[in-house]
């Protein structure tokens, strides 16, 4: 007789000792317990409880609190009404469960309902002879009774029943049935434990009698039910997605298989050609280890290839300091002009020409390597001082200064150098390439070219970064404000406006001068926010001041824009909003924009000044003669006046010497049709020769210093006058009305 066999017969004698342990239960039941009660948990255990079945993740077990409706019926309606409810609800589970898709074999229902009523029938023989027991309390609604009656008649229900389902498995599997018992029958402990901890609660709750507790008992209940029913679903999830995640790997293996055995006889054929295949590989793996540590543009070595030679030789020289390097860093200067201009096809072949030279400049032993975009960097070994090393940096300066021609394009480079010698200090790469940055920026700072570091140059570093730092909170600190100097009109002495200035008035350090912060302003676009913040500040104060008097209605505030935020897309933006929100008149703010500025991209300023200008803003060009102005695009420029640098005025002597640039800058404004304005007016001399020369307008410190809003204001109330002859006039007068009326005069 087979196991197959073997096992049927087990099922079909333990089906029928399942009907009669239910056919004694049916003929024994009492009338009471035919209660509503006993009906009322009788459905709760068939059409309820199994639907809170949960599933064990990679199990063939299923968690039941219906055995909890099996120990309650038994505690409060006997044995033969537990044995009724026993073997319905386990019919009546098998039946979900195999609807949800549980694996159910031929005769498992019937054979899992008659081993829960034999179960529940041999548990109730057991139970009779435990009221005896000298461990259980003759007080039969005390809580130690409750304990022990519920604990026995788990204990009993979950060895009979696991014992009997060990046995069909091991009947079925030919194994000894102890090890089916502990791999698969032990976890189903966990439903007796379930069902006797929610029945003895619910016991208590009746016998209790508290509507209120019972009803945060069961809640708490259906919380604590839908928190684990949730985590079995989200482990059943997880289980599922990576079940499905083996499956589809267990399917791309077996086609990589099959693919293997199909090209098997066509990879003998290719086996000749293994030896070239390797040759090749190993090529491959030489130009990728090359391409790691070299430039794909320059074929220089590249950043990571230079950190590590230059690692040797901090180790090196740490261990002998006869064996001493120095690291130079070279930033090719307008690099971004070249590729605005020429497009980067151009800029590409400017870098590669660029590192060509450079290596000719240098001893086979150094090296040079592009550290990224236009930056190189080199080592330059065994120089005895930092004097040679400045030498070779001169030379690699003049010689990449040389012009070239490139696709019919004349090409003239710039270089900042910064040389970092070598110190014992350096630990790293990193901190010696920090420091030949920092003498580069020096040099292009000082536009000196080159530029050795020092520790002093490290803490004008760290100054600016931290005078950066606090530029970037001054706004939020209320530490800027604006100085207005005024623009008079030089034949009457009548006020044009007022030049916005800003001014920085730091928490610790005090007035910081503007030369100072507004590099650092433009270098880090904090600029662009704090132009933005001056064109609503002065644009609402001039507002307020054309309120004063009628006369003052048509003064205009002039506000410098640097090139940055000229080239910015918010700059009109932003202007228009300063002026919406002001509503002051576009014709009273005028922008200034340096010669140097306007003429550096010259195409795409007139756009936007033409742009500005539809708005209805006045534009000036600040700066004159300072910058490198053409005359074929400066005619273009739609400006309406020209403001002249004070280097022309303050070299103008007391009788007119050198007072021909002057002239010329000022005919060369008329024939342009621009207004013009001189700036840094501080002598009567320099008054009269500007106002000789047809000059319109100038400002100076001859009329006013830059003044604070409130003194501005002050002076607007007080109409006072601006030319020196004009308020020595009105002193003048002043003094005889005084003299005649016999009053002090002040």
């Amino acid at each position: 007789m087979d196991r197959n066999e073997l096992s049927n017969y087990a099922k079909a004698a333990i089906i029928a000792a399942g009907g009669g342990v239910f056919a004694v239960g049916l003929a024994n039941i009492t009338e009471e317990s035919l209660s509503w009660g006993y009906f009322s948990i009788l459905i709760f255990a068939v059409f309820f409880a199994p639907r809170m079945t949960l599933a064990l993740p990679r199990s063939r077990f299923a968690i039941s609190f219906s055995d909890a409706s099996v120990f309650l019926t038994f505690l409060v309606y006997g044995g033969p009404a537990a044995i009724i409810v026993a073997t319905l609800e386990s019919l009546a589970s098998c039946w979900y469960l195999k609807g949800k898709g549980f694996p159910f074999g031929r005769l498992m229902i019937p054979t899992n309902a008659s081993i829960n009523a034999v179960s529940i029938g041999l548990t109730y023989l057991i139970w009779l002879s435990v009221p005896r027991a000298p461990f259980i309390t003759p007080d039969h609604g005390s809580t130690q009774h409750l304990l022990a009656t519920l604990g026995s008649l788990a204990l009993c229900q979950f060895g009979i029943s696991s014992l009997l389902a060990a046995i069909f498995g091991a009947l079925k599997e030919g194994t000894n049935p102890f090890t089916i018992w502990k791999r698969d029958c032990f976890t189903s402990s966990m439903t007796q434990i379930v069902g006797a901890a929610l029945a003895g609660l619910v016991f208590k709750l009746i016998s209790f009698g508290d509507l209120v507790t019972g009803i945060i008992a069961v809640g708490g209940l259906g919380i604590a039910y839908l928190s684990y029913r949730q985590s079995i679903g989200e482990v059943n999830d997880a289980i599922s997605t990576a079940e499905a995640a083996e499956r589809t790997r267990a399917e791309l293996e077996r086609e990589r298989r099959r693919e293997a055995e199909r090209y098997n006889e066509e990879l003998k054929l290719l086996l000749e050609k293994e030896e070239n295949a390797n040759a090749a590989l190993r090529k491959s793996e030489s130009d990728f280890q090359h391409a790691a540590l070299h430039d794909s543009l320059t074929r220089l070595p590249n950043r990571k290839h230079f950190g590590d030679m230059l690692r040797v030789l901090i180790a090196q020289y740490k261990k002998d300091p006869t064996k001493t390097f120095h690291v130079i860093f070279l930033d090719i200067g307008r690099f971004k002009n070249i590729n605005d201009s020429l497009g980067h096809t151009i800029g590409d072949k400017v870098l590669m020409i660029a590192g060509k030279r450079f290596v000719r400049m240098l001893n086979p032993d150094d090296m040079v390597a592009r550290i990224g975009g236009d930056e190189f960097a080199v080592i330059l070994k065994g120089l005895s001082s930092t004097g040679k090393a400045q030498k070779v940096a001169r030379r690699i300066f003049e010689s990449i200064k040389q012009p070239f021609s490139l696709s019919g394009n004349n090409i003239s480079l710039n270089v900042n150098i910064g040389i970092a010698p070598c110190d014992a200090e350096y630990s790293t790469p990193e901190e010696v390439l920090r420091d030949a940055d920092i003498a580069m920026h020096y040099a292009k700072e000082k536009n000196s070219g080159v530029a050795v570091f020092t520790k002093e140059l490290r803490t004008k570093f760290l100054e600016r970064i931290r005078t950066e730092n606090d530029l970037r909170e001054a706004l939020d600190r209320d530490e800027l404000s604006m100085s207005y100097q005024p623009l008079v009109d030089l034949k009457d002495g009548h006020l044009l406006g007022f030049e916005a200035l800003l001014r920085w008035n730091h928490h610790e350090l005090g007035n910081i001068p503007p030369n100072k912060f507004i590099p650092i302003a433009e270098d880090s676009g904090l600029i662009i926010p704090i132009t933005t913040w001056i064109l609503q500040d002065t644009c609402s104060r001039l507002a307020r001041w054309q309120q004063i008097d009628p006369s003052y209605r048509d003064l205009i505030v002039s506000v410098n824009i640097s090139g940055k935020h000229l080239m910015h897309g918010d700059l009109i933006a932003d202007v228009e909003h300063a002026l919406e929100m002001s509503k002051l008149s576009p014709s009273s703010l005028k922008l200034e924009i340096t010669e140097s500025v306007a003429m550096e991209n010259a195409d795409q300023t007139i756009n936007i000044l033409n742009r500005l200008k539809r708005l209805g803003v006045q534009l000036s060009l600040d700066d004159f003669g300072t910058g490198y102005s053409s005359l074929s695009i400066l005619h273009r420029l739609p400006f309406d006046t020209l403001k002249i640098d004070r280097s022309f005025v303050y070299s103008v002597g007391e009788h007119g010497e050198n007072s021909e640039i002057l002239q010329t800058i000022i005919s060369l404004a008329k024939n342009l049709r621009m207004r013009v304005i001189a700036e840094g007016i501080e002598t009567n001399s320099q008054l009269k020769l500007l106002q000789n020369l047809g000059c319109d307008y100038g400002q100076g410190y001859l009329m006013a210093k830059p003044m604070v809003a409130e003194a501005a204001e002050r002076a607007l109330y007080e109409s006072r006058t601006w030319l020196p002859e004009e308020r020595g006039m009105l002193v003048n007068t002043i003094k005889g009305s005084a003299k005649d009326a016999q009053l002090p005069v002040f």
